[in-house]
């Protein structure tokens, strides 16, 4: 996610490694940046790296060199890489966490965790290898749900860029919900995957309201250089952990019977923080939900068809009826939902 800002420090430590140092102007003209944003990645390496950076006072007419510290590239030269005895349990771990790379499939980042898993497995012994084959085996990846990230990386690594950085951003984003391309400013807060799709959650200053936007609708995004602060009580974790989807909205509390032939399917899963399940002598159960975005729980009780019977509360019960009953006047008249008569 940080491929572009990793290269820029990378290449910066490459440079200030050499033995005699380098300059703010090579910085600039190596990673393509200005003056201030070369000042800005000496400062992240030393604060967030903890790399010790030193310079010499400037020759009559001269720049200031900068380089790393002597002591720092000796003690660097001392570090011995430790075999990696992985075991079985491990490797099964780094895998099946692997199988998530189908969010970015086709995409430079797929190319980059490749490569990294390549460079990995390097290190296990020869007398592994056939047993490696038969974990990567055990693990089927499938795009079948997934979004199509292709052309977004640069997208995708400035706005990483930006939540780390805490930088206020400029977006031209496509809303579904109004058919418009609007262009507005967003403070990045968080990114999370969902479902195979990439989201972030933001602060759009206009409104002083956080929102949810997928990644894939953002056209072009512009790191500024405002910083913004971070909002205070805000944890996106908890937030999306009491959201039923990615919609987190107004809290709701339902009630639901479900028949006794969902009734394990309901019960092998934990479908938001705070739930209930009540069975009933039928072999029905009753699940009480309380979490947020009504529009998700709606879409997820109507998919169970007669299966699912909303019971509470009574003004989203009318309304899941209202949509049944839109549903099956299509039906009825022979019309899809798409607007063409269904072929007999």
């Amino acid at each position: 996610m940080r491929l572009k800002l990793l290269k820029k420090l990378v290449d910066a430590i490459t440079l200030l490694a050499q033995p005699t140092g380098t300059t703010i102007s090579s910085l600039c003209e190596r990673l393509g940046v200005n003056k201030r944003q070369a000042y800005r990645v000496i400062h992240e390496i030393q604060s967030e790296f903890k790399i010790m950076i030193d310079k010499d006072k400037p020759l009559l007419g001269g720049e200031t060199r900068y380089y790393l510290d002597r002591e720092f590239i000796r003690r660097l030269s001392e570090i011995k890489v430790a075999d990696l005895n992985l075991t079985f349990q491990e490797l099964l771990s780094l895998y099946s966490i692997k199988g998530h790379a189908r969010l970015y499939r086709g995409t430079d980042i797929e190319a980059n965790i490749e490569r990294a898993f390549g460079k990995l497995d390097v290190f296990f012994p020869e007398a592994f290898s056939r047993k490696l084959e038969q974990v990567k085996a055990l693990f089927l990846t499938a795009d079948k749900l997934s979004k199509d990230y292709t052309g977004k990386e640069d997208i995708i690594e400035e706005l990483a860029e930006a939540v780390l950085q805490k930088k206020t951003c400029l977006v031209e984003y496509h809303s579904y919900s109004s058919g418009k391309v609007s262009s507005f400013h967003i403070d990045p807060l968080k990114l999370f995957e969902w479902n195979g799709g990439l989201y972030t959650s933001v602060r759009v200053a206009k409104y002083d309201a956080i929102r949810t936007l997928a990644v894939e609708r953002i056209n072009t995004l512009t790191i500024t250089d405002r910083e913004f602060a971070y909002p205070e009580n805000y944890n996106p974790d908890e937030i999306l952990e009491d959201a039923f989807g990615i919609i987190y909205d107004d809290p709701v509390t339902v009630k639901i019977r479900f028949c006794a032939k969902q009734a394990p399917y309901i019960r092998e899963r934990k479908w938001c923080r705070h739930q209930q399940i009540e069975d009933r002598e039928d072999g029905c159960i009753i699940l009480t939900l309380s979490t947020s975005g009504w529009y998700d729980v709606k879409k997820w009780i109507l998919s169970f068809g007669a299966d699912a019977e909303l019971l509470e509360p009574a003004d989203k019960r009318k309304e899941v009826l209202q949509e049944i009953s839109r549903t099956a006047s299509l039906y009825r008249s022979g019309i899809k939902p798409a607007g063409r008569r269904i072929e007999r």
